[in-house]
């Protein structure tokens, strides 16, 4: 079983342009993320999928391996296609599960690889995980920065939101799941995720797992057991250091 992780980053953030390369404890966000993700023992490879020379140099200069992309791209899963066939062409082989890691996760840990993607290895059927973590306090939950998720019974998402979903208007104790971006696809199955069309709650959303659900498709979301915080505005990125100051990983 080969299973590649891929880092998509860009510089050209929205809401808070040149994040990747932003310095977290003297280190930019995406050597953290590179380095703690490459640690996990289930990968075959890591790589950065990138449309920046910026960042595709940083991680060449730390002896890692970044691949360049269009910059056209509207979707991460989009930009991890395209590199996921570069380095298959490069490397002559072929993966067969490809981990998408979001290049403003900094916080995560090693074993959230593990984590996301071993329902795949015990149920052949489950075509894409997500990470599911939980949302701490209110203000997480109001914050539109926070994708929040609502699931059925069986662990698979309903629906993801920027908004605070489910309501609290009737009842205070809900539960409050957050989307954590370390997404496991099966080769196949992200490929033809990038010949669906876009859909509009995915649009208004700006989440590629709608694309999923609106096409009909689950996506199993998968509790993970480790704190994160994702870096998506300045004010985060202080808060992050804080948080990872003596941190061991």
């Amino acid at each position: 079983m080969k299973i590649l992780a891929l880092i998509p980053a860009r510089m050209g953030s929205s809401r808070f342009p040149g994040k990747p390369m932003a310095s977290i404890l003297d280190k930019p966000m995406i050597g953290h993320v590179y380095e703690r993700v490459a640690k996990s023992p289930m990968l075959s490879m890591t790589a950065v999928a990138t449309c920046d020379q910026e960042i595709f140099d940083y991680i060449e200069s730390i002896g890692g391996t970044a691949v360049m992309t269009a910059d056209t791209y509207e979707r991460a899963s989009d930009r991890c296609a395209e590199a996921l066939l570069k380095l298959e062409k490069t490397n002559n082989t072929r993966y067969d599960i490809v981990v998408m890691v979001q290049g403003d996760e900094p916080m995560t840990h090693p074993d959230m690889i593990e984590e996301a993607v071993q329902p795949m290895l015990d149920d052949p059927a489950i075509q894409v995980t997500n990470l599911l973590g939980k949302i701490k306090d209110i203000a997480e939950f109001e914050d539109r920065n926070c994708i929040k998720v609502v699931c059925d019974l069986n662990g698979n998402a309903m629906y993801f939101s920027r908004e605070a979903i489910p309501t609290r208007c009737k009842v205070d104790n809900i539960p409050m799941g957050k989307q954590v971006c370390i997404i496991p696809f099966r080769r196949d199955y992200l490929i033809e995720y990038t010949k669906l069309a876009p859909t509009p709650l995915e649009i208004v959303e700006s989440v590629d797992m709608m694309r999923i659900l609106e096409h009909g498709m689950k996506v199993r979301m998968v509790p993970t057991l480790h704190d994160t915080q994702a870096v998506d505005t300045p004010a985060d990125l202080q808060k992050v250091a804080g948080l990872m100051q003596g941190m061991n990983v």
